[in-house]
């Protein structure tokens, strides 16, 4: 189980590029962050989610 912006979800050991489409979250303008440490773009496909990790899903938005 993982926390997916405080909601758990059964994905644990997925890549986080799987866990965003099973989210159906398209990766365009977001920032994706596994226990604090953010993730970059290029390492989405690798990067596996351990059981029991918080991660964090954010969108840039342009302000002013």
């Amino acid at each position: 189980m993982i926390s997916v912006n405080g909601v758990d979800h059964d994905l644990a050991g997925r890549s986080v590029r799987v866990v965003l489409d099973s989210l159906d979250i398209n990766g365009r303008g977001i920032a994706v962050a596994i226990d604090g440490e953010v993730v970059s773009k290029s390492r989405w496909e690798s990067t596996t989610i351990e059981d029991g990790a918080i991660v964090e899903i954010v969108t840039a938005v342009a302000g002013g």
